[in-house]
């Protein structure tokens, strides 16, 4: 073995991540609305970059299109996408997307822009889903929506209360929770604001008489009871119906009927009262505000199939401002100025080709995803089939994890509904005949269908539903039965009929 110096060559392969690929990844996974803050924040940082082009003929390139550069237009010539960036590291080149602007499917005349949907489209309202009403904003509503619990019952406090009663009332509603239950005992509270525990139990006697019916309560026994002395229906029979709470959730009806020395219609009606009670009565105000679910793509029906376009609505029109970047370029600038907007162009120029060709990704998955769930989109849940991400992946030649970017956090609009793109990614269910495998959700719904249609007077178990879905073709165990039917919020046959009996 020889121990001298020598030069060796040697040829390798390396992907290398440069921040402009991470960035393009990144986007991949976001929502529509996570890519609005993004942008957001990139037109914050970026001088060149804009939002606009709505004043722009569609069939018309953007300006930072327009004035590539020479050394470009063979790279132009390929079309550039997310797989081939990863696989080439190419993170640098200033080239534009393989854009047919004339061919473009999300236009200002498409679904999302117009507000109107085509020939058997989405149906939703018939109107632009983002205009007021003729009379205006409901503000009340949106003033109603922001009132918390808190401060609904601080203002109702200070309506009747003043001086030390006040503050003593305003201290016992912070222990309140969301859900309208006092969380902190009474002698605690007493002993911390040094008042005699029957002046904190008389303030709280009042706080219990507020609206919401039930606030205020210690325990759902006393939060029912309140709802039920305002309804004017707490006798000594619903008293001992509320004490006894426990006995009605194991389904003790016979015994608790007994104790509450009534007879069985007079039973069964005091069972419907109180479940009309609301158990947490808190809940209906403030807390974090429930935010609506924007979808990320359309897809509507046709005369000649299916039409599938990105939510223009919910994703600014960026450009680069090319104008600007030449009165700057032209001015009196040091070596780092020049760098700084240099490196200015090259990541508005980029972002503007990563956010097109997120754009094509997801319309290219979705496009696929729409033709191989066709029956779903035609027919409903049961006609779903079972599906995977390296399916999606070979068929539109794409990597796995790709496709796994492009459904993550997404949401499609049809006339069926709103659903997650990871929603039609389901499990197969081998059929009994040796048939075409069907999805996990379509047998959930074979489920629901078959508990929905059955007797009060004869329960389905699961073995029951085992021979049922059988003779529908699916050939299932008990034991996954029993998982399908708990995954949708259905009890077993003895919670079933505790709850026909109970007159739910």
């Amino acid at each position: 073995m020889s121990l001298a110096p020598r030069l060796d060559l040697r040829q390798s392969q390396s992907l290398v991540m440069t921040p402009q690929l991470q960035q393009a990844i990144k986007l991949l996974a976001l929502s529509n609305l996570e890519i609005e803050a993004y942008i957001a924040e990139e037109l914050e940082k970026n001088p060149l970059l804009e939002a606009g082009g709505e004043d722009r003929d569609p069939a018309d390139p953007p300006p930072d299109m327009a004035d590539m550069q020479e050394g470009d237009a063979d790279f132009a010539d390929e079309p550039v996408t997310a797989d081939r960036l990863i696989a080439a590291g190419d993170a640098d080149a200033d080239a534009p997307l393989d854009v047919d602007y004339d061919a473009e499917t999300f236009h200002h005349d498409s679904l999302a822009d117009s507000g109107r949907a085509p020939d058997g489209g989405l149906g939703l309202d018939g109107g632009n889903a983002g205009a007021a009403p003729e009379d205006g904003p409901d503000f009340e509503s949106i003033a109603a929506a922001d009132l918390s619990l808190h401060d609904h019952l601080t203002a109702q406090a200070g309506a009747v209360l003043s001086g030390r009663d006040l503050l003593i009332a305003t201290y016992i509603i912070d222990q309140i929770d969301e859900a309208g239950y006092l969380e902190a005992p009474l002698t605690e509270i007493a002993q911390r604001l040094e008042t005699p525990l029957h002046h904190v139990e008389r303030l709280l006697a009042i706080i219990q008489n507020f609206d919401p019916t039930g606030v205020g309560a210690r325990s759902l026994a006393e939060c029912l009871a309140l709802q039920a002395k305002e309804a004017d229906r707490y006798d000594p029979c619903m008293a001992r119906l509320i004490d006894n709470l426990d006995l009605l959730a194991r389904g003790a009806l016979p015994q608790l009927r007994r104790m509450c020395g009534v007879d069985e219609e007079d039973f069964v009606d005091m069972i419907r009262e109180l479940r009309g009670y609301d158990p947490k009565p808190g809940l209906r105000f403030g807390g974090e505000r429930i935010q609506a679910v924007s979808p990320d793509i359309f897809v509507a029906r046709t005369r000649t199939g299916w039409s599938v376009e990105l939510n223009g609505t919910t994703l600014p029109r960026l450009l680069v401002n090319q104008s600007y970047y030449v009165e700057l370029s032209a001015g009196q600038q040091d070596r780092a100025g020049k760098a700084w907007l240099s490196d200015c162009l090259a990541s508005a120029n980029w972002l503007v080709k990563a956010l097109d060709q997120r754009a094509r990704t997801i319309i290219k998955v979705a496009t696929e995803l729409v033709k191989q769930q066709e029956a779903f989109f035609a027919h409903g849940v049961e006609h779903l089939k079972p599906m995977t991400l390296k399916a999606v992946a070979d068929a539109i030649g794409m990597h796995e994890s790709t496709v796994s970017r492009v459904t993550s956090n997404k949401y499609l609009a049809c006339e069926r509904g709103l659903f997650e793109l990871k929603y039609f990614f389901t499990s197969g269910i081998q059929t009994a005949d040796g048939g075409e495998a069907a999805s996990a959700e379509a047998v959930k719904s074979h489920i629901a269908r078959l508990i929905a249609a059955e007797s009060p007077k004869d329960i389905l178990s699961d073995d029951r539903l085992v021979e049922l879905l059988k003779a529908k073709g699916f050939d299932i165990a008990r034991r996954t039965v029993a998982k399908y039917r708990e995954a949708i919020g259905l009890g077993s046959s003895v919670q079933r009929r505790r709850q026909k009996a109970l007159g739910g």
